[in-house]
């Protein structure tokens, strides 16, 4: 382990144990017994974070875990050493593009209305508010569990209405992707998630049909070159597979990787769109 790695692990540690009391450059700097700027430098370029940066992911990973908990968010805030309601609304428009509040609703007093179809990937799920689609998952097994399990965690507290007559405009725009018939139309979108993934989802519907990316490259579209892992796990979170296509991503090596749908439907889907484009 070389000498500076020892330096960023001992900063890491530190800022780990130490974030609810917001300390500053300058205290983690003196921690990793290096010059501020320069400690600075070589953080980002070891964690894909700023030092500052890194301890507002912490704070607000334990402030989004005791709102989740039923926590105010002002008790939220105290706990997580903020001095009040004001800076958690700005740390959580920061890192999650949403407020407090709605982190802590949770989809509570919305309807969130789903209904099932057949494509020629077999059956899908797909819901929506009424904002947009939330949630697009293909039945993996035998039984709905997995994609309706999928939509409760991400909207724990909203209500769950079953009507196929409501999303048919939908389910027919999503039948005509999987039949080669078209890229998609601009369906409007309901998404949830960290600023981070919501900023890995951006970089998926950029991606041309017929065109693949590594994790490496979304990494570097998103400016944060270090954080393959992370966009990788963004990538896997994705609520609304194929509108928001994460089947386009693949390894470096040229190995199709993981997809939440399987991935037969992957290589298939794939497929449609190369021969859609050739006019095969």
């Amino acid at each position: 382990m070389t000498d500076l790695t020892i330096r960023m692990t001992r900063a890491i540690d530190w800022l780990v144990a130490n974030y609810a009391a917001q300390p500053s450059l300058e205290d983690a700097a003196r921690v990793a017994d290096m010059e501020p700027t320069a400690f600075q430098k070589q953080f980002t370029a070891h964690v894909g974070l700023s030092p500052k940066r890194f301890v507002q992911v912490m704070t607000h990973t334990h402030a989004r875990d005791l709102l989740c908990e039923g926590v105010s968010t002002l008790d939220a805030a105290y706990a997580a050493g903020l001095s009040g309601n004001g800076r958690l609304h700005d740390l959580f428009v920061s890192v999650e593009a949403a407020t407090p509040g709605e982190v802590k609703a949770r989809g509570a007093g919305m309807a969130i209305t789903y209904g099932a179809a057949t494509s020629p990937f077999g059956e899908f799920i797909i819901a929506r508010t009424g904002r947009g689609v939330c949630y697009l998952g293909f039945r993996v097994d035998d039984s709905r569990t997995h994609v309706m399990q999928a939509i409760r965690d991400q909207w724990p507290h909203a209500q769950l209405v079953e009507n196929n007559a409501a999303i048919v405009n939908d389910a027919a725009a999503v039948t005509s992707i999987c039949e080669g018939r078209s890229h998609g139309h601009k369906l409007p979108l309901h998404l949830f998630g960290t600023n981070f993934q919501l900023q890995v989802w951006k970089a998926l519907l950029r991606i041309p049909s017929r065109h693949y990316v590594s994790y490496e490259g979304i990494a570097d579209a998103i400016g944060r070159p270090q954080s393959c892992r992370a966009v990788g796990n963004a990538v896997g979170a994705n609520p609304i597979c194929l509108l928001i296509p994460c089947h386009r991503v693949i390894q470096k090596s040229g190995v199709l990787g993981h997809y939440s749908s399987g991935p037969a439907r992957k290589k298939a889907l794939l497929g449609i769109e190369c021969r859609a484009n050739t006019g095969e």
